[in-house]
């Protein structure tokens, strides 16, 4: 039991859990993720982490589709900062209190500004990480972005 699905169970919120074994030696967990539990990757979203105006304790989180890439400059713009760059791997870490490859968007140990690239808004339910390798939560983005406060934004780099 992971904290994002205890707060899940918590808020009364339909969701399912899907898991899958993970391999150690996968290039990239999220489109493994999709292949594994046999997803399109547009429905399958990855939680990255910036680092605002160069401060690596100032976060935010940015959840895109597992095949593209987070356009640092739009993620900069809806956070109406200056600039943000990826955080390093061990700030996210101790942030959000989830290894890299299982970070999830819900549950994390201190509440960051999060957003959703608006690709999500056209899904009716989307898997993010669930809180570790191997686990996923599908859920309805609306539900994401009630318990994650989240914003909807275009952050998705093509």
């Amino acid at each position: 039991m992971t904290p994002a699905i205890k707060l899940l169970e918590k808020s009364g919120k339909p969701f399912t859990v899907h898991e899958y074994e993970h391999d150690p030696a996968a290039p990239a967990y999220g489109l493994e993720a999709a292949e594994k539990l046999g997803y399109p990757p547009e429905q399958v979203f990855k939680t990255l982490l910036v680092s605002v105006d160069g401060d690596p304790k100032k976060l935010a989180v940015g959840i895109v589709p597992v095949d593209v890439n987070l356009d640092l400059k739009a993620m900069a713009s809806a956070l109406k900062v200056k600039k943000v760059a990826m955080a390093k791997p061990d700030d996210a870490q101790r942030a959000t209190g989830y290894i890299v490859g299982g970070i999830s968007p819900l549950g994390q140990k201190k509440r960051l500004p999060t957003l959703l690239d608006d690709s999500a808004g056209g899904q009716a339910s989307i898997l993010v990480s669930g809180g570790r390798r191997g686990l996923d939560i599908e859920l309805a983005p609306a539900i994401l972005l009630e318990l994650t406060t989240g914003k909807q934004a275009p952050l998705a780099k093509r």
